[in-house]
């Protein structure tokens, strides 16, 4: 991947496609990731790329006023965690044999725990609650969506995938962000249904965004929920 600047835009360059136009995106960090066609010189992608620059600086300041909202803890009794959509209560508890579970409506995690080991530890037994849940329950949504799409997934990861939801590899394995489960059942089968299409299509194409629409007619609503409100699934 490489960096490059056109006027005050910096951005990505990823290998070029075998696909006619160029795509552009911007990541959940910012950045702008830029995917042309093979054909494309390194100046040529410059030139789309301040052809754009209005769509660029206009979804640059959306996903500036999105992450305003970026989450902020404190790990304190009463405060709030998703999971599946829903916000649960963190309650602090005393010799509770596991670091972290999900009990009468509220998230439970052992308060020596955090004493002994701090901060660090809580978000670790988040992260493991979040990854081995949502290991079963996508696998599940793949199972149930991959034949509609008609496909069939090599592989399936629950992992930290910094700031992307999700990836699907040439050979099609499927990784997810361990961070999915905070999203709605909804917008976790939009996710799911979106890798599974880039088996057939490695870019956002329209051809892509067919086949996405096939399975979802819907899916642009559940795009705009993780557009809204993806920088508060965090811990």
């Amino acid at each position: 991947m490489n960096s490059r600047r056109v006027l005050d835009i910096e951005y990505q360059l990823l290998p070029g496609t075998e696909r006619s136009t160029t795509d552009i995106v911007i990541e959940r960090n910012g950045a702008v990731v830029v995917r042309p066609p093979k054909s494309l010189s390194p100046e040529n992608v410059d030139a789309v790329v301040e052809s754009k620059r209005l769509w660029i600086y206009r979804n640059l300041a959306e996903w500036r006023d999105l992450n305003a909202t970026a989450v902020i803890r404190e790990w304190v009794n009463g405060e709030t965690f998703l999971y599946l959509g829903r916000a649960y209560r963190l309650s602090l508890v005393e010799g509770q044999e596991v670091d972290l579970k999900l009990k009468e409506g509220r998230f439970c995690l052992s308060r020596d725990l955090i004493d002994k080991s701090g901060v660090s530890a809580a978000k670790r037994a988040f992260e493991t609650y979040y990854s081995e849940n949502g290991l079963r329950r996508i696998k599940a949504r793949v199972a149930y969506f991959a034949p509609k799409v008609g496909v069939d997934p090599t592989g399936i990861q629950i992992r930290d995938l910094g700031y992307r939801w999700a990836t699907c590899s040439s050979e099609g394995a499927l990784a997810f962000h361990w961070k999915c489960m905070m999203a709605t059942p909804s917008v976790i089968d939009y996710l799911v249904v979106h890798e599974l299409c880039h088996m057939h299509h490695h870019n956002h194409s329209d051809a892509f965004w067919n086949e996405v629409d096939k399975i979802l007619p819907d899916y642009q609503s559940r795009k705009s929920w993780l557009r809204k409100h993806g920088a508060a699934l965090d811990l």
